[in-house]
Order: structure tokens, then sequence, then C-alpha cells
């Protein structure tokens, strides 16, 4: 029984010990992309924020393609031997 009184005082001291003191980036970001400059906001964070635009939407078209063409594979009649 006496354990179980302990283990609530051990997780407090746990948590309370191990907290780490970080700055806040926030107000940088929200500088950075409420800048009027006439970028769209998927590129507002830099070259690589393009970078995942671009290869996410090559990903996106070539799967789509590739989707397509085995739906029209799956749609043609087999010829009979």
């Amino acid at each position: 029984m006496n354990n179980f009184r302990r283990v609530p005082v051990l997780l407090g001291r746990t948590f309370s010990t191990s907290s780490r003191h970080l700055r806040n980036k926030v107000p940088e970001a929200q500088k950075l992309f409420q800048e009027d400059n006439g970028l769209p906001v998927h590129i507002k964070g830099g070259v690589v924020d393009v970078l995942l635009y671009r290869a996410t939407m090559t990903l996106t078209i070539a799967g789509s393609c590739y989707s397509l063409y085995w739906l029209l594979v799956a749609a043609m009649p087999r010829k009979k031997a």
C-alpha cells in the first residue's frame, strides 16, 4: 500500500524537473507568412518549400497517371487464344 502513495510524488518530480526553456518562434513565423510580397503562402518559406511543393505535385500527377493507366488496362478485354 505504501508504494501506491509514492507514485504520484515520483511522477510529479520527474515532470517538474525536466522542463526545458524553449524560445517562442511563432512571432517570427507570423511576420514571414503575413508579409505582403506577392508570393502564395505555400512557397513563402523559401527554397525548401518550393522543392517540397514541386515534389508533391510531381508525385500526385505521376500517381494519378499511373492509376489511370491501370484502370484502362483493367477495362480492356483480354484476347482469347
